[in-house]
């Protein structure tokens, strides 16, 4: 059995590892895991960049990785404890955003502000204790690659959106969205396809 193994089959190893490696409930790596034990665990592309104020709370036993020429603007939250977090090449993500893996976001997708992205969600079945002490589930989400999320935007656990989409601003994406289209509302729906034959974005439904 590997050390990583048996850390997590005793909880003992496991709450004292993550303790070790952790600061206040577990969330915020330790100053000293951000700087010298990070570097060498995640991968991090050529120019990227992450603003100062951006929040990269992400730990070792988890992947995080960025591919080249991404950005990730002031005041976002990134968070890969409960799940891998992959960001593609030229990724743009915007202010105030919030990704908490297991989230894969393609090359070239582009997000507006405040967007929320999360591949977590608490547990609720026991009214006995209270639902931030339960224990968590989680279902990666996906972006494909060249798509626009628009400001004000949520993509719950599970969710698959494909490649060139658009999500307006505003929208709560509870289902997959297919390659090449826009999709709208709470919760989103897709309202128009681009028709590659007659190169024009078509409704559709309506």
């Amino acid at each position: 059995m590997s050390l990583a193994d048996t850390i997590k089959s005793n909880p003992g190893l496991k709450k004292l590892s993550l303790w070790m490696i952790s600061s206040g409930n577990g969330v915020r790596p330790r100053w000293w895991v951000r700087t010298f034990v990070n570097p060498f665990y995640h991968k991090r592309g050529k120019n990227t960049r992450f603003f100062r104020r951006a929040r990269i709370d992400t730990m070792p036993f988890n992947v995080f990785e960025t591919g080249n020429d991404v950005t990730i603007e002031d005041f976002t939250f990134v968070n890969n404890g409960v799940g891998p977090v992959k960001i593609g090449d030229g990724a743009f993500i915007g202010a105030m955003n919030v990704v908490i893996g297991p989230v894969t976001i393609g090359n070239h997708v582009m997000t507006a502000q405040h967007v929320v992205m999360s591949g977590l969600n608490h547990g609720f079945s026991d009214v006995t204790v209270a639902f931030r002490y339960q224990p968590c589930t989680t279902h990666p989400i996906s972006i494909g690659e060249g798509t626009w999320i628009g400001a004000n935007s949520v993509v719950t656990g599970g969710v698959t959106i494909g490649k060139y989409c658009v999500i307006a601003a505003g929208s709560v994406v509870t289902k997959d969205v297919p390659d090449y289209s826009i999709a709208a509302g709470n919760p989103a729906r897709v309202i128009k396809q681009f028709n590659h034959d007659t190169k024009q974005w078509e409704r559709i439904g309506i």
